[in-house]
């Protein structure tokens, strides 16, 4: 019986026969070689040589820079939220005269998983995957191995969202901004609450959610009433909708967990008869370009958006695959939020 045709070494052969790591055997054999002891190097391109190792010619256009394009994945292009994170990619990504690209991932977990694969094969410089992880997606291993393989091959991969893939990331106070809000709203005489979240599994819409409660914490008032809904403009609107249907006599103030989500609240309120600012107060989180054109003037946390695009592209640029950086958020007080006055 004979043995079937033996595969072809892969880079994973090289790296354990020069005793090496991955990425170290990809550096070393890809012409960046800078980065790696010249031992080191010179240890790997042994190896090659005895396995009979032909380095992938896309993976080497990657690792060399050939390709001048940056893809940037977020979850809806029309959000303001995802339009100001790729004003800063493409301000950055220009300064290095670099391309990018955008793709959407507004349906299922899949979804994204089917566009990492796909943008994979054309071989940008660098992968930013923008938005809020969702637990329990079942995607999550696979989507790893994507991310890890296209890194392998000369990539770069970095996020803006919570710290919750092996990969360099950008990530957003959520939980301290939503907290300061809720002590900020108690500061001009607020005291009952409600909060309009996404499910418990959008990461994003969680942090928000448990920083405003611990932000009550210590003050005496009611644990705010929660209303589940979408994670958009329609779910903002559908709960402020439920809200007046069930009566908010017993509601000073919504907390709306962005501000997109925030518009939708008011519109429904004035469809309602009820006028923001002041028959309730409403705020949001992000602190979006519109945020100051609706009426009234939309209290926010402010989220340095542009600069999470920047610091991504800058990532891409470096060589440190984990880096963490934090961006800082404040919050705004307007005139949708107005206050109350205190006994």
């Amino acid at each position: 019986m004979h043995d079937g045709p033996k595969s072809p070494p892969t880079l994973h052969d090289v790296a354990r026969e020069a005793g090496v790591s991955v990425a170290t055997a990809s550096r070393a054999l890809n012409g960046s070689s800078r980065n790696v002891r010249s031992e080191n190097a010179s240890r790997v391109r042994a190896a090659a040589a005895r396995l009979g190792y032909e380095p992938h010619l896309s993976a080497q256009a990657i690792a060399k820079g050939s390709t001048r394009t940056v893809a940037l994945v977020v979850r809806d292009v029309a959000d303001p939220y995802f339009s100001a994170i790729a004003a800063g990619v493409t301000r950055a990504a220009e300064t290095d005269r670099l391309i990018v690209t955008m793709a959407v991932a507004d349906g299922p977990p899949e979804r994204e998983l089917e566009i990492v694969r796909t943008l994979r094969g054309q071989r940008p410089r660098a992968i930013i995957v923008a938005g809020s992880r969702v637990d329990g997606a079942g995607t999550r291993d696979a989507l790893i191995e994507e991310l890890r393989q296209y890194r392998t091959a000369g990539g770069r991969v970095i996020l803006i969202s919570q710290r919750d893939l092996p990969f360099a990331t950008v990530t957003i106070d959520n939980r301290g901004g939503a907290e300061r809000l809720a002590r900020a709203l108690l500061g001009v005489g607020y005291r009952r609450f409600a909060v309009f979240h996404a499910p418990a599994s959008v990461r994003t819409s969680r942090d928000r959610h448990e920083g405003f409660v611990a932000g009550l914490c210590g003050s005496g008032v009611p644990e705010p009433l929660a209303i589940e809904t979408g994670f958009t403009r329609e779910g903002g609107y559908e709960a402020a909708r439920r809200l007046v249907e069930r009566g908010f006599e017993d509601v000073e103030a919504v907390f709306a967990v962005n501000d997109v989500m925030a518009v939708g609240a008011m519109t429904a309120f004035r469809d309602a008869g009820v006028v923001p600012g002041a028959d309730i107060g409403v705020a949001g989180f992000d602190d979006i370009a519109s945020a100051v054109d609706v009426v009234p003037a939309l209290t926010s946390v402010a989220v340095p958006l542009r600069e999470a695009g920047v610091r991504a592209v800058l990532l891409a640029l470096s060589h440190d695959e984990e880096a963490v950086v934090d961006l800082p958020t404040h919050v705004v007080l307007r005139a949708s939020t107005p206050g109350r006055p205190t006994r």
